[in-house]
């Protein structure tokens, strides 16, 4: 597909996108979790769910922002990788996108569940106690888990054994709370009145950079953007082999099966990539 085609076509689905967002308040392991960032319950954006009549059936999404470059708040717009990527995954099939909700990363799942979404996009980990939970898409981003620490502190970690015994951050319901738990508190490396569990990253960020902790466990690409942004580097990465999907209800073979086509659409058309390499500059 020519760039021009596609740029034109992003740039209706944010115009459309932008006034459909609901704002309200405000990545990974825990069968009622959900990536970062916003709060509120879905506020009066309406269930999500089929529409009735005649009109095309819907696809309301969910997210958290906070979680850069994947969703984040810029100038009140909501947008990201995953913003961007599953409303032209949606273009492509014969759903219409019904706008965005914004929650806290560990709402998701309930939200979806109780119907207020129909998907949740929000750089959300694969995993077997999910998958119980929900739904997923076929995976559509790998990463792993890194380790930031302020850039001018003398902290320097190589591998997780050298977090024993400094305060440590990660964000609820998430892979780095998951690595944190089970890696170093239940093996007994790390004191449970080390570990500080944080709303969204950005809290965590802040957080690291005021002295309040000594470092933070958080998914590879987000570590990567907030050391370009903000006074935090990455001291080591810790690998996971996880894998993002995009959530929907138990069931919803048919959401499922629209977002699987949709996705293959579009890195077929090469969509992805451009996405990919605006957000990650990468090839």
């Amino acid at each position: 597909m020519p760039t021009d085609s596609v740029t034109d076509r992003r740039s209706y689905l944010k115009a459309v996108a932008a006034g459909s967002v609901v704002a309200l308040a405000g990545c990974t392991d825990s069968g009622g979790d959900g990536g970062d960032g916003g709060g509120g319950d879905g506020g009066d954006g309406g269930d999500g769910g089929d529409t009735p009549t005649d009109e095309a059936p819907q696809i309301v999404a969910g997210t958290a922002p906070g979680f850069p470059p994947f969703e984040i708040k810029e100038d009140g717009e909501l947008t990201g990788f995953d913003v961007e990527l599953l409303e032209a995954i949606v273009a492509e099939t014969d759903y219409e996108f019904g706008g965005w909700k914004e929650f806290e990363f560990d709402a998701l799942i309930p939200s979806l569940r109780d119907e207020k979404i129909d998907a949740i996009a929000a750089a959300m980990t694969i995993t077997d106690e999910r998958d119980n939970a929900i739904d997923f898409s076929n995976p559509y981003y790998s990463a792993d888990q890194s380790i930031i620490v302020r850039d001018d502190g003398d902290f320097d970690p190589s591998d997780l054994d050298d977090l024993s015994g400094h305060p440590i951050g990660a964000q609820k319901g998430t892979t780095g709370e998951n690595v944190i738990q089970t890696e170093l508190i239940e093996k007994n490396k790390l004191d449970e009145s080390n570990y500080k569990a944080y709303d969204n990253y950005t809290l965590a960020v802040q957080d690291l950079e005021n002295g309040n902790i000594d470092a933070i466990v958080l998914d590879e690409p987000v570590g990567a953007t907030f050391a370009d942004q903000r006074s935090v580097e990455v001291s080591f990465i810790y690998e996971t082999g996880e894998e993002y999907g995009f959530g929907v209800r138990k069931g919803d073979s048919d959401r499922q099966q629209a977002l699987n086509e949709g996705l293959d659409a579009v890195q077929a058309n090469g969509t992805y990539e451009e996405l990919r390499n605006e957000w990650f500059g990468t090839n």
